[in-house]
């Protein structure tokens, strides 16, 4: 299969174009590689998982902001979902360590985010929540910690 027969299946049958790629890979078949989309779907990958690091850190900022400013709703619901996005934000880097930087490129922004979100969901005014972000990564990341 040609990289022009490639690119026309990338468009009509992504599966198809992903186990007609793998296979050209195994064989060593690199002049039918259709390069640009296989180039454009690795950073896609890349940029993926770095969305749903910086998706995870957004939520674990949210509950606890509403766990420390709204402590007479606190539920098990906000300490479960602490506990589930602190194993996916600890799972994504354990697989790429190098989401590590990041982590901490984000959490001014990722919070900033959280703050927005708790507003909203609280019903609090947002002046109520720091503008800095007041937890550091270790807290955010230890299961154990809960803010006051």
């Amino acid at each position: 299969m040609t990289q022009a027969k490639q690119r026309l299946l990338y468009e009509t049958d992504y599966l198809q174009w992903i186990e007609t790629t793998i296979e050209h890979l195994r064989k060593g078949d690199y002049d039918d590689i259709d390069w640009d989309n296989l180039i454009d779907e690795i950073e896609d990958m890349a940029k993926s998982q770095r969305h749903k690091l910086k998706s995870n850190l957004v939520v674990v900022l949210l509950h606890l902001l509403k766990w420390q400013y709204q402590p007479e709703k606190r539920t098990g619901s906000w300490e479960a979902s602490l506990l589930e996005h602190r194993r996916r934000i600890r799972d994504a880097m354990r697989d790429s360590p190098s989401l590590k930087p990041y982590l901490e490129t984000v959490l001014a922004e990722s919070h900033t985010s959280a703050r927005k979100q708790a507003k909203a969901e609280t019903g609090l005014p947002v002046e109520m929540f720091p503008i800095e972000c007041p937890y550091d990564v270790s807290s955010i990341l230890d299961d154990d910690f809960l803010p006051d």
